[in-house]
């Protein structure tokens, strides 16, 4: 059996911010600035969708569970029928900063599923870049309902 370096077979590619992403960082900060809480609030998230119009939430923390705000989001967004996703970006409140940060996990694998061909702003090696969610998570998780939200038919409906 020959070893192999899985470093080797993935590979995400970055590009440079553009003033629409530095616009959704800035909507990004701005929610987290007027909501933040430092145990309930510490995240903040924006994303665009194709229409143009842009979603933003904060982190939900309870005793038992919270949600990331990625997830409340793309919940929003969804729940105003607007379902194609095309950029999204998450801050958090750092003493006076609000540096870009990367999905967690569980975001990467919601990204994937209600939006594999959007930007995901993030934070790699010190740098607010982007690329497409499809390319944050190699091997995601995969089943008939995942594949199906990730169709055309579904994105585009």
């Amino acid at each position: 059996m020959t070893e192999t370096n899985h470093k080797d077979h993935w590979a995400a590619s970055f590009d440079k911010l553009d003033k629409t992403d530095l616009e959704l960082i800035e909507a990004a900060v701005n929610i987290l600035k007027a909501n933040f809480h430092p145990i309930k609030h510490q995240i903040g998230c924006a994303l665009r969708t194709e229409s143009g119009k842009i979603y933003t939430s904060v982190n939900i923390k309870s005793s038992g569970y919270g949600p990331c705000a990625e997830a409340v989001a793309i919940g929003s967004a969804i729940s105003n029928g607007d379902k194609n996703i095309i950029s999204i970006v998450a801050v958090k409140k750092i003493d006076e900063d609000y540096p870009v940060l990367s999905p967690c996990g569980n975001c990467r694998q919601l990204i994937i599923d209600y939006a594999h061909n959007a930007n995901v702003i993030l934070n790699f090696e010190g740098q607010s870049l982007k690329t497409k969610a499809s390319q944050l998570l190699p091997g995601p998780y995969e089943n008939s309902l995942t594949s199906l939200a990730r169709s055309s038919r579904l994105s585009s409906g």
